[in-house]
C-alpha cells in the first residue's frame, strides 16, 4: 500500500492535468495552400536561424516541402537584379515578399496539447501555435495518451491536420500495470515505451537504481529524454546525476539549485510544507536560487562546466512561472479576452485542485522573492549560454495563465531579458531546438535541403519581439492615432503556406462559440459579479 501511495505521489503532477482525458482531435485540414511542385519567396529579408545575421533581398525557391535554392537577387535600397532571380516558370507559385522577414519555422520544446482539464480541442491549440510560426513541438507526458498523440503526429505529419509537426515522450511509468521499483522493471518499461513508437521519456522522479537504469537504458537505445526535477525526489537525484546518466534536458530550474547547494543538502521548506498544498510548492520555489552557491563562485563554475562537458541541454520556460513574479500582468494579458477559452480561464482560476492555479493568497512578499529567483536564474542560464552551452525555447503552455502561443513568444522575450542578443533567441527558438530533438539535418535553420518551415512577417523581429504576438505590437502612426503593427504573416510547414492571421480567427470563431453556448463573460477571479 505504501508503494502505491508513493507511485502516485511522484505522478500526482502529471495525473492532475491529464488523467488520460482526452481532447478532442484536429479535423481534416482545410487550411494552407500547397504543397507545390515549385514555390519562390520573392525578396524577402533572411534570418537563416544560425545566428548569421539579415540577409537580403533573397528569393528561395521551394519544390514541394524542400528547400532546393537560395539566392541573393541584390541590394538594401536597390532595385531587384532581375537577372539574378530564379526563373519562374508556368506552373510555379509565386509570392512576391519584397521587404518581409522570413525565418526558420519555431521549435516548442515544451509543448502540451492540453487536457480535459483545460478543456482545450485540438484544433483551438494548434492553430493558436501555427499562428505564431511554431511549426514543430515536443510534446513532453502524451497527457491525452500516447496513441491519441501518435494518431494526431501521423496525420502531422502527412499534413492531414493544421498542425506543428509533432514528437511524443511519455511520462515515465505511462501505462505500467504496478510501480517501477526496481532497475530490471525500468529497463523493460523503457524498451516496452520505444515499441511503441514514443520519441522519448519525460521524468518526473524515482528512486535512484530507477532513474540510472531507465535514463541510461533510454539513451542506449537511441531515445531521447526530459526531466522535471520534483521536490519529492530532488533530495537524492538532482540535475548532475541526471545528465551524468544520459538525460538530453532538464525542463524548467528544478534541481539545478539543489546541484548549486554548498552549506545544506535539502531545500530550506517551511515546517509546515506539504507538496500538495501548490501554495507552499511555488512559494517556497521563488527562494531556491537565493540557496545555490553564488555566481561565479567555485561550485558555481565546477556544475556548469560539467553540464557543458556532457552537452546537456537547458530549456528553462522562463514564461511559465511570470505570474509567480507579477501575477497581475500575466492574468489581464490583452489576448486573453479574445482568445482564451471559457474553460481554460476557468482551469487557470485559483483552485486547490487545478494544477498551476495556486493564488490562495499571493502576496506582494512572494513577488519580490520570484523576481530576485528570476535574476540568479537568468544568470545562470545567460553565463551558460556564453560557454557555448545549448538552450532552448519551450513554453509549456496551458497553465498559470500563459497561452498557446502567444507564452511562447513571451518565452523569446525574456530570454532576451536573460541577456540573449536577438540572433541568440532566434537560434535558441529554431537550430538549438531541432538540435535537442536530434532533427537539425531536417529543421531549425533556413538551408538548401532543410524542410520548408519558414515564419513570414512584415516586421523585423531583431527589433522588437513583440511583432511576433498575434496582437501584434504598438505604433503611432502620422495622424498620431495608435496602430497595431506585425503579426506572423505566414506560417510554412512542410512548403505548405498557412495564412497565420486567418488561423487566429478560427482561434477567435472557437472561443466566440464556447462563450455564447454558455453565456461566458472573462472576469477576474473575485470580481464575478
Amino acid at each position: 500500500m505504501k508503494k502505491r501511495l508513493l507511485f502516485l505521489a511522484i505522478f500526482g503532477f502529471y495525473l492532475s492535468f491529464s488523467a488520460f482525458c482526452q481532447i478532442k482531435a484536429a479535423p481534416d485540414r482545410t487550411e494552407g495552400d500547397g504543397q507545390y511542385g515549385r514555390l519562390i519567396l520573392r525578396g524577402v529579408i533572411l534570418i537563416d536561424g544560425t545566428g548569421a545575421p539579415p540577409v537580403g533581398p533573397v528569393d528561395i525557391v521551394v519544390e514541394k516541402n524542400r528547400i532546393a535554392q537560395i539566392q541573393v537577387v541584390g541590394y538594401p535600397g536597390m532595385p531587384i537584379n532581375e537577372n539574378r532571380r530564379p526563373k519562374a516558370g508556368p506552373d510555379d507559385k509565386v509570392y512576391e515578399l519584397e521587404g518581409h522577414y522570413l525565418l526558420p519555422g519555431f521549435v516548442d520544446a515544451h509543448g502540451h496539447i492540453g487536457g480535459g482539464g483545460q478543456g482545450t480541442p485540438a484544433e483551438y491549440v494548434f492553430k493558436l501555435w501555427m499562428a505564431h510560426g511554431i511549426t514543430t513541438i515536443r510534446d513532453p507526458s502524451a497527457g491525452n495518451g500516447l496513441d491519441w498523440v501518435l494518431d494526431q503526429k501521423k496525420r502531422s505529419a502527412a499534413n492531414e491536420i493544421t498542425a506543428p509537426r509533432i514528437l511524443a515522450y511519455t511520462s515515465f511509468g505511462q501505462g505500467a500495470k504496478a510501480p517501477i521499483t526496481t532497475a530490471e522493471q525500468a529497463k523493460a518499461w523503457v524498451n516496452e515505451n520505444a515499441k511503441k513508437g514514443a520519441d522519448g521519456i519525460k521524468f518526473f522522479g524515482a528512486n535512484p537504481e530507477v532513474m540510472e537504469a531507465a535514463i541510461s537504458e533510454n539513451k542506449r537505445i537511441g531515445l531521447r529524454s526530459a526531466m522535471h526535477h520534483q521536490q519529492l525526489d530532488v533530495a537524492r537525484w538532482n540535475v548532475l546525476n541526471s545528465a551524468r546518466a544520459g538525460l538530453t534536458s532538464m525542463e524548467h530550474w528544478y534541481g539545478l539549485p539543489e546541484a548549486l547547494f554548498e552549506n545544506r543538502t535539502i531545500q530550506d521548506f517551511r515546517l509546515d510544507y506539504n507538496y500538495q498544498n501548490e501554495q507552499h510548492r511555488f512559494a517556497e520555489a521563488g527562494k531556491l536560487w537565493k540557496q545555490a552557491a553564488q555566481p561565479g563562485s567555485d561550485h558555481w563554475n565546477q556544475v556548469m562546466d560539467e553540464l557543458l562537458e556532457l552537452d546537456f541541454t537547458l530549456d528553462p520556460t522562463f514564461n511559465i512561472y511570470e505570474a509567480n513574479r507579477d501575477m497581475m500582468r500575466s492574468r489581464t494579458a490583452e489576448w486573453h479576452d479574445v482568445y482564451t477559452l471559457p474553460s481554460l480561464w476557468r482551469f487557470y482560476a485559483p483552485s486547490r485542485q487545478s494544477h498551476g492555479s495556486y493564488w490562495f493568497d499571493w502576496t506582494t512578499e512572494e513577488e519580490v522573492l520570484w523576481k530576485e529567483n528570476y535574476k540568479l536564474w537568468m544568470t545562470f542560464i545567460n553565463e551558460y549560454k556564453n560557454k557555448g552551452g545549448r538552450v532552448t525555447t519551450g513554453s509549456d503552455s496551458g497553465f498559470i495563465y500563459q497561452l498557446y502561443g502567444f507564452a511562447y513568444i513571451r518565452e523569446l522575450e525574456l530570454l532576451r531579458e536573460a541577456g540573449f542578443h536577438p540572433l541568440e533567441v532566434l537560434r535558441s527558438a529554431t537550430l538549438y531546438g531541432a538540435e535537442l530533438l536530434g532533427m537539425e539535418k531536417e529543421i531549425g535553420s533556413v538551408e538548401v535541403g532543410k524542410l520548408a518551415d519558414f515564419v513570414i512577417l512584415e516586421e523585423n523581429p531583431l527589433q522588437n519581439l513583440k511583432v511576433l504576438y498575434g496582437t501584434g505590437a504598438i505604433r503611432i502612426d502620422e495622424n498620431n492615432k495608435p496602430i497595431r503593427v506585425g503579426g506572423v504573416k505566414y506560417t510554412v510547414k512542410d512548403g505548405i503556406v498557412y495564412d497565420s492571421k486567418k488561423l487566429l480567427e478560427d482561434v477567435k470563431v472557437i472561443v466566440d462559440r464556447q462563450k455564447e453556448a454558455e453565456g461566458f463573460t472573462i472576469t477576474q477571479p473575485g470580481l464575478d459579479f
